[in-house]
């Protein structure tokens, strides 16, 4: 990962980095069940309680339906909002504005 050009994780994935060390320091997210978890694995991590996705450099989703907007986050950050947007409407998805 730390040599990685984007880092992700979706639902429980975020524990993961944390045991590995990847999120201290930073703010991230997990699903709803996991959020005592992660903030016991390490207290230098800002666990967020309210977003569905945290972009702090490594980007965590809350469950695993988050993970589809954090995906869409990536797409428009990496090819544009056109291409998210025509990518969402190909699937049927509703993104929020």
């Amino acid at each position: 990962a730390a040599d990685a050009s984007q880092t992700t994780s979706v639902c429980t994935g975020s524990l993961l980095l944390a045991k590995a060390g990847l999120l201290k320091g930073r703010r991230a997210t997990t699903h709803w069940d996991a959020l005592d978890l992660l903030a016991s694995l390490d207290t230098d991590i800002n666990v967020d309680r309210n977003s569905r996705y945290v972009d702090d450099g490594i980007i965590t989703s809350a469950g695993v339906s988050a993970g589809i907007d954090m995906a869409f986050y990536v797409v428009e950050r990496h090819c544009g909002r056109e291409v998210a947007d025509e990518t969402a409407h190909y699937i049927d998805y509703p993104r929020p504005d």
